[in-house]
This record gives structure tokens, C-alpha cells and sequence, in this order.
């Protein structure tokens, strides 16, 4: 959700800038914009649209400076156009602000009765007339910004700079997400440490409250209650090496096809491959005595947290509840006492996500995470975090993000089982041996790309799509819709098989295609009943199973995927793929934009 850099040098910083948002491209916006200091003076160049657009205005009338800040904005307060694009500015002060100003039109009220113009319909702009009015009152740049962040309401991550103070940035964060980079002779801040990996890998995370004084040899940060604060530096793991799309045409199709190296990285981060044994970090509680857990999530990762409820219950027998993180908290739910909270997050700034952690830890429970980026957030303020290595995810619709949480979680199911002792040591390493397999069967269901490509062409004509699974195959159902959905603009539904019945069997006709999702479980033979449902009712079937289930439907399925055969736990991480297939290749055809799809960011980072 929106994205900021910020550029402290000795030379022109536009071009910097400007290469800086399209490492934040992945985040999702619908507008973008610069600001830098030309002789002291404020000077702006903004474009509604995608980036191409604000490139062709700097090449157009191009903006020296050597400090800047930049924006790729999510439209919230206002439509999508030039006017609402950020930077915002007064003649003393430019602005750039990833949230929501909660109070935003008490402050408008406010600063129209002393006689401000505004000019777009922002709640950022009030921002910056807070500060200028600060400053004309004879507050310094300093005394300003706290004055002004006392006034603001709601979830801000803020670059601002200064006319005259070309040795100044400030930066600012209460909800969202924001980064000091550390250089040589020069500084920087961003929304996250990929926006600045080509040009640090020297990083700060500013924590809840904090604010800084940036200049180009170091940074004065201040918490929420105007001390000086010591934060860590560190270096990060990223690389601007690392989020190129190679060979691929889209970072999506890149992303699916990383998914045996990555989910393989993932695994042996837990498992012994020669001994299959499955080792956890260290954990302040006891997985044997734990009363519940309950997790907590949003979009795909709550799927996989599904997936995580269904083997928990029944393979390690702990109770489970589950809930979407924007619910979460209303439902006021009781939490037991000794009961674990897990989260699950790619970016590990889930705005709703990371406000239930902090729910549950004032309820006393422990937090533990499932996260991709370590320096996160919800990765620092967890008791435990169980570590995804998927590497940068830049695709909106999540891939190898999703699957790499499926194999984290399953190695937290073996080790809970085995804690509880609801599996023997056998079955553990049988368990954990299926998961080291995972990666090369994944190698074998890409090999289907070529079957679904084709079958995505008739896909395409389609206004509903169903997606239909039993068990842990219901929820990559899910998930398939999901994607359907977010990338080529389909309306598409995934139910459980079972209830069908109940209400979707009457959208079956003859022009709706209907993904089975069918492992050979012990649900098999009920999904296949449903399956004959649907055909009996002219449905078209997309048969998904192994070789002998396929065959089971024989020439009644209007397209078929020959899976794998495989222990039955480790299923979803396999059938999670031809459903990220299928969704990419029918967003191909349609001619959509796959990797940021309209309306929709990578980290939702407000509530």
C-alpha cells in the first residue's frame, strides 16, 4: 500500500528516486510523484497513472536537487489524478504519507478557517499546512514536525522536507512501516528495505512512535515522547540483484516457478534431511500443554492458515480457531490463558494483522509468526517467528509466499504432534520425509504449464468460475478464486464440495467452469459424487487429482490435471500450483496487468 523514498546526496536524486519507486511498483498504486529542493525552493512533478507517466514528465522538464522524496500513492482520500498525487506541499514544507489521517477533516476545518487553500482532497495536505503553520508561528523545522505529530490521528509513515534545509529530511512513523538507510555521505528512507537495496544494505527500522532527523551523516531519532531513542542498525538481506524477472514475463510467472527452490529452502531451515527430524526454534511455551491456538490473518496467508487449522486439529489434536485479522479483534473473542496466537504474514506489516498481535499479547498470549521479511514489524514484536524464505515477493497476487507458508506450518504441525505425542517418531520422519519430497514434485506439476496455458483460453470467455475441494483441499479451492479473481477479473467462488448443494449448484450450467480439487484421501470418493453432480447439471469439469483418480472420471471431465501421487498431508502445497497456473495464464490472455492488478496493493498497510 503506496510506497516512500527518501534521497539525502551530493548530485541530482530524481533519477534515484524515481528508480526507487519502481522497486515499490510491487506495492500497488495509482499515482505517483517527486518533490526535491532547486536552489532552496520547492519543485514538484506529479502523474496520475502508472510510472511511465512521471518518467515521461521528468524527461519532459527534468528536476535537479540533491534531497528529494518520492511517492507511489494508493488512492484513499480522493480519486486517482495529479491533484491528490503526493508529494503535497506548501511554499515551506513538501510531504509524503503512506495511512490515514483518521481526524483529517477536523484539521481541514481548522486550517480553511485560518485562511489555508487547499488544493487537493487529501488528507495529507492538511500535514503540511500543520507544519507550515507551525513554522510561520516562528517554531523551528523540529519543534514543527512534534507539533504537528501530536495533532494526527491514525496510522502515518511521513518524508518530509524543508525549503532552505538541504541538509534535512524528517521521517516519521505511527502504523506504517518506514526505514533509515545508512550510506557514505549520504542517507535515505524508505517504506522497506527493498525500496532502498541497490543503494544500502545498512538499515534502521523506526519503531512505533518514532520520528528522525535525517542528514547526510546520520540520523537523531526520537520516540513517541520526544527522547532520544538508540534503534539497531542492521544489514539487511536484500539485494537490488535479487528482484529482477530474469527470462519470465511477469514477476508472478518468475514467482511460481521459484517455488521448488524456495519452498526446498524453506525446509531444510527446519528439517534434518538425513535424520527427518523437524527442529523449531526455541519457544517460551510448551507445544504439549497448550489449550488453543488461534490464528489470525488476511487474504491468502489466512488460507494458509486453513490449511495449518485442519492439520492441527487433526494430526497434533489442538483446538484451533481462526479468523480473518480485520475481524479479529471485534469479535472480542476470550482467548484461554497459555494459548498461542500465530500469525501469519508475508510482509510482516499487515496493518489488521499486526494490530490483532498486538490484541492478543495485552491479552497475554504468546505470539508466535510465520513471516517472509525478518526485519518486519510483526516479525520483531513476536515471541517466535518461524521464518519463510520465498525471498522478495514482488507479484500483488501471492505465489511462492503462499506455498512457503504451507511447509513452515506443517513443520510446526510435526513438531506440535510430536510434542503432544499424537504421532510416533515413525510417522514424524514419515511426515517430514513427504515434505522433503514437495520440491520435486512441484518440478513435475510446473510441467503441466503448457496444458493450462491452453486450457486458460477457454477460461477467459468465462463470467463465473467454481472451485470446489474437500478437507485441505477446500481451501486451496479458495485460494484458486482468489487469484482468478485478483489477476484477470473473473467472478470466481470456491466452496467446500459438501455445499455445493446448499446454494452454488444453481449457478452450474454449461458455461461454468468448475475446478475440482480431488487428492485421493479418504474424501476422494465424496468429492467424486459432487463432481458427478455437477456434470449432470452440464458444469465443466477441470479435474484435479493423481493418475488414478483421473481416470476414475474418465471422459466425463471436461479438462483433467494429472497430479502426483503423495502422502496426503503435503497435498496443498502441490495443488496450490495449477490453480496459480490456470490464474496466471487466463490473466495473460485477458490481457490484464498481472503483476499489479487494478485496485489492489502487495502490503495493506492501513486498516
Amino acid at each position: 500500500m503506496c510506497g516512500i523514498i527518501g534521497i539525502l546526496s551530493s548530485g541530482d536524486v530524481a533519477p534515484q528516486l524515481l528508480d526507487g519507486l519502481r522497486r515499490l511498483e510491487y506495492r500497488g498504486y495509482d499515482s505517483a510523484g517527486i518533490a526535491t529542493l532547486v536552489n532552496g525552493r520547492i519543485e514538484r512533478r506529479r502523474a496520475e497513472g502508472k510510472l511511465v507517466n512521471l518518467a515521461a514528465e521528468l524527461d519532459a522538464d527534468p528536476l535537479p536537487g540533491d534531497v528529494g522524496i518520492g511517492h507511489t500513492r494508493w488512492a484513499t482520500h480522493g480519486v486517482p489524478n495529479e491533484a491528490n498525487a503526493h508529494p503535497h506541499a506548501t511554499h515551506r514544507v513538501a510531504v509524503v504519507h503512506n495511512g490515514i489521517i483518521e481526524n483529517f477533516q477536523s484539521l481541514r476545518a481548522e486550517l480553511a478557517a485560518d485562511g489555508h487553500n487547499f488544493e487537493s482532497d487529501t488528507d495529507t495536505e492538511a500535514i503540511a499546512a500543520l507544519i507550515t503553520r507551525e513554522l510561520e508561528g516562528g517554531a523551528s523545522t523540529t519543534q514543527a514536525v512534534a507539533a504537528t505529530l501530536q495533532r494526527l490521528e491514525g496510522a502515518f509513515a511521513l518524508a518530509i522536507i524543508f525549503a532552505g534545509e538541504h541538509d534535512m529530511m524528517v521521517g516519521a512513523r505511527r502504523g506504517s512501516p518506514l526505514a533509515i538507510g545508512y550510506g557514505d555521505g549520504e542517507m535515505f528512507l524508505g517504506s522497506d528495505a527493498l525500496a532502498l537495496a541497490p543503494l544500502t544494505k545498512r538499515i534502521c527500522y523506526l519503531e512505533e512512535g518514532d520520528w528522525a532527523v535525517v542528514t547526510r551523516y546520520g540520523a537523531d531519532i526520537y520516540d513517541e515522547d520526544g527522547a532520544l531513542a538508540e534503534r539497531e542498525v542492521r544489514e539487511t538481506e536484500l539485494s537490488g540483484a535479487l528482484i529482477g524477472k530474469g527470462n519470465y514475463d511477469h514477476f508472478m510467472q518468475k514467482e511460481i516457478f521459484e517455488q521448488p527452490a524456495v519452498v526446498g529452502d524453506t525446509l531444510q531451515s527446519f528439517i534434518n534431511a538425513a535424520t527427518r527430524e523437524v527442529t523449531l526454534p526455541p519457544l517460551p511455551f510448551d507445544l504439549a500443554t497448550v489449550p488453543r491456538i488461534t490464528v489470525v490473518a488476511c487474504g491468502t496467508a489466512c488460507y494458509a492458515g486453513w490449511v495449518a487449522k485442519y492439520w492441527l486439529e487433526r494430526v497434533a489434536r489442538i483446538p484451533v480457531e481462526i479468523d480473518v485479522a480485520s475481524e479479529f479483534r471485534y469479535r472480542e473473542a476470550p482467548l484461554p490463558e497459555g494459548g498461542v496466537a500465530l500469525f501469519v504474514s508475508q510482509s510482516g506489516e499487515t496493518a489488521d494483522t499486526l494490530a490483532a498481535l498486538r490484541h492478543c499479547r495485552k491479552l497475554g498470549q504468546h505470539v508466535v509468526s510465520v513471516v517472509n521479511v525478518s526485519e518486519s514489524s510483526i516479525a520483531r514484536e513476536s515471541d517466535v517467528v518461524l521464518r519463510t524464505l520465498a525471498g522478495p515477493e514482488i507479484g500483488v497476487a501471492s505465489t511462492k509466499a503462499f506455498t512457503t507458508q504451507l511447509a513452515v506450518l506443517a513443520c510446526f504441525v510435526i513438531a506440535a504432534a510430536q510434542a503432544r505425542g499424537t504421532i510416533d517418531s515413525d510417522r514424524a520422519a514419515a511426515l517430514a520425509g513427504a515434505l522433503t519430497e514437495v520440491p520435486s514434485r512441484m518440478a513435475e506439476v510446473l510441467n503441466h504449464d503448457d496444458d493450462l496455458r491452453a486450457l486458460a483460453v477457454d477460461v477467459a470467455e468465462a463470467r463465473d468460475v467454481l472451485y470446489l475441494g474437500r478437507g485441505t483441499a477446500y481451501p486451496i479451492a479458495l485460494e484458486g478464486a482468489l487469484k482468478l479473481k485478483e489477476i484477470s477479473y473473473i467472478h470466481a467462488e470456491g466452496y467446500a464440495a459438501g455445499e455445493m448443494k446448499h446454494g452454488p449448484i444453481a449457478l452450474i450450467d454449461d458455461s461454468v467452469p468448475v475446478i475440482v480439487l480431488a487428492p485421493p484421501d479418504e474424501l476422494f470418493e465424496k468429492t467424486l459424487s459432487n463432481v458427478q453432480e455437477v456434470i449432470a447439471r452440464g458444469g465443466k469439469v477441470v479435474f484435479m487429482s493423481d493418475a488414478v483418480g483421473v481416470d476414475r472420471l474418465a471422459a466425463q471431465a471436461w479438462a483433467s490435471v494429472v497430479m502426483p501421487r503423495v502422502d496426503d498431508f503435503v497435498a496443498p502445497l502441490l495443488y496450490a500450483i495449477p490453480v496459480q497456473l490456470l490464474a496466471y495464464h487466463t490473466a495473460v490472455v485477458k490481457g490484464t496487468d498481472v503483476d499489479q492488478p487494478r485496485n489492489l496493493a502487495k502490503s495493506v498497510t492501513v486498516e
